[in-house]
């Protein structure tokens, strides 16, 4: 876990997670990961505005492509798509104020902070006049479904020094490796970052099946059939001895 920038700054980021790693289980109903830190210099607290402080986590980006359904001769078809070069699995950010008041656009632009500049490129050639509504729209799917997240006022900040951030992380995490990342703001400028790893791995029988899903496809596809059929019978048997009954 190191500071991003290389010159320390009058202020810098000194912090630490509750844990760097969450191991998915059959029961995995989601984690907790408590951030906390300090901030480190050698003059007394500047005046001015107070101290702002940005926490984000970040999944392992994946390529996907967005598409758009218009209604022609009474059905739904895909008409319009936009294909996303790299966008977060997970991400949530957590701040100590509003987003818009304590980050300068621009800042966010460099650092990639606010969720819709999550999306790190589009691939292949632009197919759509305006790709905001796609982005949009993908934002709204994953943040309806938890994988998207921005908890203003999430971190709470003491005396301009210490921080603490309970960030909560969902069940339907996908395995690899996540990116935290700290900022501290003053007057909507970042003026250090702060970076650590949480490695997010399957273990016990849900890692041994997600490997066999990858690595023997065609066994898994007829473990599968198997536990399908064996289920079918069960159910059929059961049913039968009622009718009895």
């Amino acid at each position: 876990m190191v500071p991003e920038n290389a010159d320390a700054p009058p202020e810098r980021v000194v912090a630490g997670l509750s844990s760097d790693a969450v191991s998915i289980t059959a029961s995995f109903d989601g984690s907790n990961i408590l951030i906390y830190g300090a901030v480190a210099r050698e003059a007394p607290v500047p005046d001015g505005p107070p101290l702002e402080v940005i926490v984000t986590i970040e999944g392992p980006s994946q390529a996907l492509t967005v598409r758009r359904k218009t209604r022609q001769v009474g059905i739904w078809i895909n008409t319009e798509s936009l294909e996303v070069g790299a966008a977060p699995s997970f991400y949530v950010v957590s701040t100590s104020g509003p987003l818009d008041q304590i980050l300068q656009p621009d800042w966010d632009t460099r650092y990639r902070i606010s969720v819709p500049l999550a999306m790190r490129s589009f691939a292949g050639e632009l197919t759509v006049e305006d790709t905001v509504p796609f982005t949009e729209a993908l934002v709204r799917l994953r943040e309806g479904n938890g994988l998207y997240r921005t908890d203003e006022a999430g971190v709470n900040v003491v005396d301009q020094t210490l921080f603490n951030a309970d960030i909560r992380l969902p069940a339907n995490l996908i395995e690899g490796d996540y990116k935290t990342r700290i900022f501290l703001l003053r007057e909507g400028r970042i003026i250090d970052v702060f970076r650590a790893p949480i490695e997010v791995r399957k273990v016990g029988i849900e890692r041994w099946l997600y490997r066999l899903a990858f690595d023997r496809p065609l066994l898994y596809g007829l473990m599968s059939l198997a536990v399908a059929i064996a289920a079918g019978w069960g159910a059929s048997s059961a049913f039968r001895l009622l009718r009895r009954r």
